[in-house]
């Protein structure tokens, strides 16, 4: 029987979070300067000091390192449309949770400015990222329409879920390009923040008469 004790649940979780940090933290540096294309998972994983199959461990491919954040985005947004009130529509939830301030967006400091440009210019120059973007995009309108044929009864032939949930993250989608154009063209804080939010605003409004009335929490 062993005399050493093993590392406690939480201590463990919370290494593990250390390590997906540091390597995470690494690429983007990498990316930032040389170009998504132009790194390899083996230089991450030397300058991050770990083994190349532990980055892979944690990031399943080299598109993840960029975007591994974005699985918090979709839980959170299934959630504030899951727990909305009764009586509220699903687009008033959405509409809520798309102008929520989150992100490099809604941080002033130079150091955030900076870090949102340079992972801009490195999404617009990469084709690979793109399409790894419009994946995870698609990923989150089936979940969403997923949950509002769950909430609404909606049968198998029943388009509505479908139309209302890439509705609105075409919505979400048209504010990410929008926003992306702008940093590529110098637009910064915190014009830029609230720039955003008005065209979000806009683009729901656009949206308001025709699915105001659609999937009313029961």
């Amino acid at each position: 029987m062993s005399t050493v004790e093993s590392p406690q649940p939480g201590l463990r979780a919370h290494k593990k979070e250390q390590t997906r940090q540091l390597i995470a933290e690494t690429a983007r540096r990498l990316f930032s300067e040389r170009g998504f294309e132009r790194v390899t998972v083996a230089e991450v994983a030397r300058a991050a000091e770990v083994s190349q199959q532990t980055v892979f461990n944690y990031f399943p491919t080299k598109e993840d390192l960029v975007y591994w954040r974005l699985q918090s985005f979709e839980d959170e947004l299934l959630a504030t449309i899951r727990e909305r009130e009764p009586g509220e529509p699903a687009l008033a939830a959405f509409g809520r949770f798309l102008l929520a301030e989150r992100g490099l967006l809604a941080k002033h400091d130079p150091a955030a400015r900076e870090q949102l440009a340079a992972l801009t210019r490195m999404i617009a120059e990469s084709p690979a990222l793109q399409v790894r973007e419009e994946q995870i995009f698609a990923g989150y309108t089936a979940s969403l329409a997923a949950l509002l044929a769950e909430e609404t009864g909606a049968q198998a032939a029943d388009l509505r879920p479908w139309v209302a949930a890439n509705a609105m993250m075409g919505v979400h989608r048209a504010v990410v390009h929008h926003a992306r154009r702008r940093v590529i063209e110098g637009a910064r804080h915190p014009r830029l923040a609230a720039e955003v939010r008005a065209r979000a605003e806009e683009a729901l409004e656009l949206l308001d008469e025709g699915l105001a009335g659609y999937a009313i929490k029961r």
